[in-house]
């Protein structure tokens, strides 16, 4: 067995030529020969006649050397290289199976069959025959066995099983207790026809046993048709670890056919792994793939990328500009924990096939940058000149920017690479194909940039994050090819990828959930000190009374930092909650005793001396119409009618307050438009609110605060006034 490294510079001495000779054999000017391929091929040349690995160049360190610390050329003939251990050995030959199905399920994708290079395996026979110990030539040759003499089998275990379930009468009379009922024996305990242990059943149960286990642990397709108990688990592990070929070595001389002994053969190779076997050579076999770094970015797209429909695919995966986004799936928004699918992002990541250690270069990170430029730009235009084509994706893609603080949602971006774990503390995570993805916590693989600083809400605020994902651990997952297993993967990823970009955020800026103190109208504020607050609020969570805000953490910003807060903790509650934290975990919110949705929060505030006289011309019937003057506070009503759930009457001498549920949507109507029978609070204005409320249950006020008339203004004010319950809160 051969085993080259992809895109090494090896010495074109007479043995690489010969090794080469059916790929390449073109020279550098150095004198050196590079593969840039993945796969497997056996070289039948007489000065070989071997087969040939080449395998990724993930398995070389910065500093070229395999297992960081072999040299690739020593490692060219695996069984005399001196330098590796057992442990090495074992990984390269069960790594050369999994590289050889991966490939082979890339092979199926069309869309890139001009990359993948692939002559049939010959089938298992003695002429011509040449000796080889390669894993991946047992394993197939198995598969190809069992496919091939399907006949034989049904054969070998219609005799095995003939005559087994018929009762043997002699020993049962002669050895059982009968039991008589009305002159009749019954034998409880009937006996089988007993045979002797059978030899070619237990070849063929450890045989079939090792076809479900490279159909489980490899992803071969297998057809396993028998009514053997197989073994499995724990029993076969001791199999793996030695007794198999110890059982093998006892019965060995019982076999005389030649298929017998041919599966003796193959079960022994199997459980040697180094053991010679015979297949033929009289034609050369290949499976190869050029561009290896496409079939490591179709791995990561399968385990972790969306489908999109045909138009996003277009415009989000193939950009206009030519961009091409490696992986771009949707998930939750960092910034708020409501599950709703219509409201979650993108999430932008491109795949990084280095050798291990390798640095992200500018001109990859300039590019992602360019990419998630795109999509923000992708998604504003939904917005504007609104075709039916816009409006169908409005409904599962929320605008990323705020229109009221002008902020941007975060889009998250990623980088992903391959790695293996050659020195690591832990010998069961040493070369382990459990161990699956990490983030790459050096500050170095942390990029931002920024038009603005300390303006985390900004579109020109962008961040990338760094994955190292084990690189055996997907290619075994790809390349067994089960869908469960890939889904359940790809949901743990996303989980994770989410939740490591929010703890970067983390490192970097402080997160506070605010809303509004009675007396406050954020709108006003927001816009009035928008210089102060932009790129630093947004307002991400379903509930509109509540806005984010991040602070950068950097030492050069805690001063103006300070005094922000310091202003907006004067109008608004202000309190630390971690991005995507719940911002009622912190701000709870006014409780009324009754339900109510969270985008009706809004309280329209009349009002109403003399309440106790005048709410018998209102109460009875459950509506009134409320005047609206030419004023901002008139205007906010009108800004935000849809969101009022509640009325409150409230008096200037704090005579009480009575607060109802509103029961349908409020309506802004002309005078003339109001009926005779409704209530006018004030007869001197041109507009009106019309609400209809619920007057039969009025909600507890305990907990709104009694003193209301700050909320309008300094001075006394008697025109209706909109507020956000939490707002009316005493706390």
């Amino acid at each position: 067995m051969k085993i080259l490294i992809e895109g090494y510079n090896y010495d074109a001495d007479k043995r690489m030529l010969a090794i080469v000779h059916e790929l390449t054999t073109l020279e550098n000017i150095d004198r050196q020969i590079c593969v840039n391929y993945v796969g497997y091929f056996f070289n039948p040349h007489k000065d070989v006649q071997d087969c040939v690995f080449i395998l990724p160049k993930v398995l070389v360190n910065e500093n070229d050397k395999v297992f960081g610390h072999i040299k690739p050329e020593d490692l060219i003939d695996v069984e005399s290289c001196k330098e590796m251990t057992e442990e090495e050995r074992h990984f390269i030959y069960e790594f050369a199976v999994w590289i050889y199905r991966a490939i082979a399920v890339f092979s199926k994708d069309k869309a890139h069959k001009d990359i993948v290079l692939r002559k049939q395996f010959p089938q298992v026979g003695f002429r011509k025959r040449h000796l080889t110990n390669t894993y991946l030539d047992i394993i197939h040759t198995m598969v190809e066995f069992n496919r091939m003499n399907k006949s034989y089998f049904t054969f070998i275990l219609k005799n095995l099983h003939s005559g087994f379930n018929r009762i043997h009468w002699p020993k049962t009379i002669a050895r059982t207790t009968a039991i008589v009922q009305d002159e009749e024996p019954f034998y409880l305990r009937p006996m089988n026809r007993k045979r002797m242990i059978n030899f070619d059943e237990e070849l063929l149960i450890i045989f079939f046993s090792i076809l479900k286990y490279i159909h489980e642990h490899y992803g071969f397709p297998v057809e396993i048709n028998n009514g053997f108990d197989l073994i499995t688990g724990k029993r076969f592990e001791q199999y793996l670890k030695g007794f198999g070929k110890t059982r093998l070595k006892q019965i060995k001389y019982k076999y005389f056919s030649d298929k017998a002994l041919q599966i003796w053969e193959l079960c022994y190779a199997f459980f040697e792994r180094a053991h010679q076997i015979a297949v033929p050579s009289d034609q050369r076999e290949y499976l190869i793939v050029k561009n290896f770094n496409i079939v490591f970015e179709a791995i990561i797209d399968e385990l972790i990328g969306d489908k999109l429909d045909k138009g996003m695919e277009n415009e989000l995966k193939n950009q206009p500009d030519g961009k091409l986004v490696d992986h771009i799936f949707k998930y939750r928004s960092l910034t708020t924990n409501e599950e709703d699918e219509r409201k979650n992002i993108f999430y932008i990541g491109d795949s990084k096939y280095y050798k291990i250690g390798a640095q992200v270069g500018k001109e990859s990170v300039y590019k992602q940058y360019t990419y998630v430029r795109n999509v923000i730009q992708w998604n504003l235009n939904l917005f504007f000149n609104e075709t039916d084509e816009k409006r169908r994706l409005q409904q599962t893609n929320p605008k990323l920017r705020d229109e009221e603080t002008e902020g941007y949602n975060i889009t998250p971006n990623f980088f992903i690479s391959a790695d293996i774990d050659f020195d690591a503390d832990d010998p069961n995570k040493r070369l382990s194909y459990k161990d699956d993805i990490h983030p790459v916590r050096d500050k170095r693989k942390e990029f931002i940039t920024y038009h603005f600083e300390n303006r985390l809400f900004d579109r020109d605020t962008l961040l990338i994050s760094h994955y190292n994902v084990n690189f055996l651990y997907v290619v075994s997952l790809y390349a067994r090819d089960n869908q469960q297993q890939k889904a359940a993967w790809k949901k743990k990823v996303k989980d994770m990828f989410r939740s490591e970009i929010q703890a970067m955020l983390g490192r970097q800026y402080q997160f506070y959930a605010m809303t509004a103190l009675p007396g406050t109208n954020a709108h006003e504020y927001l816009k009035e000190h928008f210089k102060e607050v932009i790129g630093k609020t947004y307002k991400p969570y379903t509930d509109q009374r509540y806005f984010s805000l991040a602070l950068d953490k950097g030492k050069g910003f805690a001063d103006a930092n300070e005094k922000l807060l310091g202003d907006l903790r004067k109008y608004f509650r202000v309190e630390k909650c971690d991005l995507g934290q719940n911002p009622e975990e912190v701000l709870p919110v006014v409780t009324t005793g009754l339900p109510q949705p969270a985008d009706k929060s809004g309280v329209l505030m009349v009002m109403m001396e003399g309440y106790e006289n005048k709410c018998k011309r209102f109460l009875s019937t459950g509506e009134i119409a409320v005047g609206l003057k030419l004023t901002k506070t008139s205007m906010e009503i009108s800004e935000h009618l849809s969101s009022i759930g509640y009325i409150l009457f409230h008096t200037r001498k704090d005579e009480g307050q009575h607060l109802f549920l509103v029961k349908e949507p409020c309506k802004i109507l002309n005078g003339s438009e109001i009926d005779e029978s409704i209530y006018k609070n004030i007869r001197t204005t041109g507009l009106y609110v019309r609400v209809s409320f619920d007057a039969e249950t009025e909600c507890d006020t305990k907990y709104i605060h009694p003193a209301l008339k700050p909320i309008a203004a300094k001075e006394e004010r008697y025109d209706a006034q909109f507020a956000w319950l939490d707002g009316l809160s005493k706390n």
